[in-house]
């Protein structure tokens, strides 16, 4: 990397280490990155980060745990596109440098809410699983989340609260219908951007306030850079 771009990339990205690299599903792997500059942030459950991966491309991440020591772990995606996020994702090794944005976002956790509803699919339960984890254990949950197989669906907590579909034997909206959430709360809905459109429409038919349906588009079929 031109020894010109250090202090722009400086500006805008943090230096880490890998030194964790686990494989929690069978297409998903837990990295584990530490940093003195990430030492006592702000995080909220649900927030991202853009990491550099091959080069000077971006890919964003859900947190999956952060440590104010200065310990981020994101799960990464091994999907069929193939693309430099999936390939980085893949192949990192513990000891390999990386830079990385600070925590950032707003589809985060509302502690407060009388009821949490969580809808998605495999790119939406890392984001789900930092949320899960920070609410009590008698905290009202629901939900529904898509993969593609029952290998791919990461250990949550309050797991056991959510029903779990595969890919193509129901669609999300459908399965949001025949879980019938009564209006009230908050519904995180994230995944293939169509598919959060088609969620949100359902809960809005349904009742739900639209400022209680918190969505995220995380990625759409063809889209370079949500691949």
């Amino acid at each position: 990397m031109p020894a010109v771009l250090n202090p722009v990339l400086d500006l805008l990205t943090v230096r880490g280490t890998v030194t964790e690299a686990e494989q929690l599903t069978a297409r998903i792997r837990r990295l584990r990155i530490e940093s003195g500059q990430l030492v006592g942030l702000e995080v909220q459950p649900g927030q991202q980060v853009r990491v550099l991966v091959g080069g000077l491309t971006l890919r964003t991440y859900s947190i999956w745990h952060y440590d104010p020591s200065g310990v981020v772990e994101l799960c990464v995606l091994d999907h069929a596109a193939g693309g430099p996020g999936a390939r980085w994702g893949h192949t990192v090794a513990p000891g390999e440098q990386v830079r990385l944005r600070r925590p950032e976002g707003t589809f985060t956790l509302r502690p407060d809410a009388s009821h949490h509803l969580f809808v998605g699919d495999e790119t939406a339960s890392v984001a789900f699983g930092a949320m899960l984890a920070a609410l009590p254990g008698d905290a009202a949950v629901s939900g529904c989340i898509e993969t593609a197989t029952a290998t791919d669906r990461l250990p949550l907590p309050c797991g056991d609260r959510l029903d779990w579909v595969l890919r193509g034997e129901t669609s999300l909206p459908d399965a949001v219908r025949r879980l019938a959430p009564a209006p009230g709360g908050i519904a995180y809905v994230a995944g293939e951007a169509r598919d959060v459109q088609a969620v949100r429409q359902v809960l809005r038919a349904a009742g739900w306030d639209r400022r209680a349906v918190l969505t995220k588009p995380f990625w759409t079929p063809g889209k370079k850079g949500m691949e």
